[in-house]
């Protein structure tokens, strides 16, 4: 199978950030996230209703943890939390407890790069949400603090410009 380039809906070729809190940030692209991830598959075996071909999150992780500690002799603690974040200002927060069937929408069908969702699209069936699905996402977090939620969190990050700041400011709300 021809693994395509990641492309932003601009048609731009682009990163994805990985970071994990004990261990710093890293620059991925979909395509060396899927060729580290190993047997890519159909998404509908397992979001009935999807299309596209992607990879198992678990696999990705554990050969990306396998790499990181080989070649950094770095040991880091253990996740809690997956912290998504899409170019869209959405956010999600998934405790790592309900990722075991995640999977990374990473090429449409045909193999060629996500057109509306990517660079990369973020399902996780069966968790707290029933299927949440993030898309557009552009920075991933590996986080291990224990203080988040039991439940999944998620939404758009509300953002002011600095007129609408003021204007509130003023209005005194």
């Amino acid at each position: 199978m021809m693994v395509p380039k990641a492309y932003n809906n601009a048609g731009k070729e682009t990163d994805i950030e990985i970071e994990h809190e004990q261990f710093g940030v890293e620059q991925w692209t979909a395509v060396v996230m899927s060729e580290l991830a190993g047997e890519a598959f159909a998404i509908e075996s397992r979001v009935p209703g999807a299309s596209g071909i992607a990879f198992d999150w678990h696999q990705w992780f554990e050969e990306w943890l396998f790499l990181l500690s080989y070649t950094t002799k770095c040991k880091l603690s253990p996740p809690t939390h997956l912290k998504l974040y899409a170019s869209d200002s959405f956010e999600a927060i998934i405790p790592w407890s309900q990722l075991q069937e995640a999977a990374v929408l990473f090429a449409e069908t045909d193999g060629s790069p996500l057109t509306t969702a990517g660079p990369i699209r973020f399902y996780v069936p069966n968790g707290t949400s029933k299927c949440l699905n993030v898309k557009n996402v552009v920075r991933i977090v590996i986080s291990t603090e224990e203080a988040l939620s039991d439940e999944a969190t998620f939404g758009f990050k509300q953002q002011w410009s600095a007129d609408e700041l003021r204007q509130k400011k003023a209005l005194g709300s």
